[in-house]
């Protein structure tokens, strides 16, 4: 028989998250979730996930009445999208200007489907003029799908313009806000948005492992309408609807992760009582200090003002400067955690997130403050 191993309880120190995600916890979030574990089909909890799915559209400004948390990631709110709407044969516009718009396109390969990529520079944003020209140069294309904040680089595109576009095409739009939910304006249903999905730890500032999704009547038509099964059963939106589908007898599909979803209840509850638009503000607020900081220390923005997340924040290293070294040093010394870069902007630039709980005052001044010291 194998010795059970000796093992102490494992006790993380604080730390304060910077990087890219995940992002500080709010203290009432931890402890929503430490509440008392009950049955995923017990009538408190279902009047609980009715409330969640309540806040989820007040997060996405959205009445769709398909809008959930799926019991994982965003990776696999991405791939919610793609493999319930896209088809094998479908032609798909990918816009791709980092690591995500990627993702997507490798999404429509495994869907089985055909994509046609946008190429733009990493740091720049989507161009509309040229997602106009491909979808007159594909008139059969079905969908148009792009990231609204890109977070290998910190570019914000402009997903109005992009989602009307698509809307004069014909093309069902699916747009990925994991950065984006609570930290810059987003409005699902004003901007014509088809089908959208976000993860619980960016602005949301809640414990990772879940991932808000939106699906519009448009999108909703085309999933009904589908002349295959939809490839995962597990993200099969047919049948988890049947869990998440409101007042009525619940269906069950799988256990569902219960606390972490009396996390997301409390950060989304959060939220609401601040107010979106309070929230956009004071993430536009706290980068623009964190901005005017990093400027005198010498550091340049990878995006242009005007394309710039104010929650994700990335700067070139200095020539002479070790990259993994000063993170190093920063988590060693600080407990400040900031983020690498990635693709195209690995060992070039660093990416320092002001997400959720995280955009304060206070983080701004030791991110700063610690930057200067190990910089110097």
């Amino acid at each position: 028989m194998i010795a059970a191993p000796q093992v102490s309880p494992f006790t993380p120190p604080r730390r304060t998250l910077m990087g890219p995600g995940p992002s500080d916890v709010y203290p009432e979030v931890l402890l929503a979730q430490a509440r008392p574990t009950v049955g995923h089909l017990d009538p408190l909890f279902v009047a609980m996930m009715d409330e969640l799915k309540a806040l989820l559209q007040y997060a996405f400004q959205t009445q769709n009445e398909m809008t959930m948390a799926v019991s994982a990631p965003g990776s696999a709110g991405m791939e919610t999208c793609f493999v319930n709407l896209v088809e094998p044969g479908d032609k798909v516009i990918v816009c791709r200007n980092g690591v995500f718009g990627e993702r997507m396109r490798q999404n429509v390969v495994r869907c089985r489907g055909e994509a046609v990529v946008l190429d733009f520079d990493w740091g720049k944003p989507v161009d509309p003029a040229v997602v106009e020209a491909a979808l007159k140069e594909h008139p059969d294309a079905r969908f148009l799908a792009f990231v609204h904040a890109e977070t290998s680089t910190g570019a914000l595109s402009d997903a109005q313009t992009l989602c009307r576009l698509a809307r004069e095409h014909d093309c069902l739009s699916i747009v990925d806000a994991v950065t984006s939910l609570g930290g810059v304006e987003l409005r699902v249903d004003d901007w014509g948005i088809d089908a959208i999905y976000s993860g619980s730890q960016k602005c949301l500032s809640c414990v990772p492992g879940l991932s808000p999704v939106s699906f519009g009547p448009r999108a909703v038509a085309k999933l009904k309408a589908r002349g295959t099964e939809v490839q995962s059963w597990f993200l099969d939106q047919t049948l988890v609807m049947g869990y998440w589908s409101g007042a009525g007898k619940r269906a069950y599909h799988h256990t569902a992760p219960v606390n972490a979803l009396y996390a997301l209840h409390e950060s989304l509850r959060l939220l609401a009582n601040e107010g979106l638009e309070n929230a956009w503000q004071r993430h536009a607020a706290m980068h623009q200090e964190l901005r005017a900081g990093l400027e005198r220390l010498g550091l340049e923005f990878v995006v242009a003002e005007a394309h710039r997340l104010p929650q994700l924040n990335a700067v070139y290293i200095p020539t002479g400067v070790e990259d993994a070294a000063v993170r190093n040093r920063l988590l060693q010394n600080y407990n400040l955690e900031i983020g690498a870069g990635l693709g195209a902007l690995a060992g070039k630039a660093w990416r320092i997130g002001l997400m959720g709980y995280g955009a304060r005052r206070e983080n701004v001044a030791l991110c700063l403050k610690a930057m200067e010291e190990v910089l110097r």
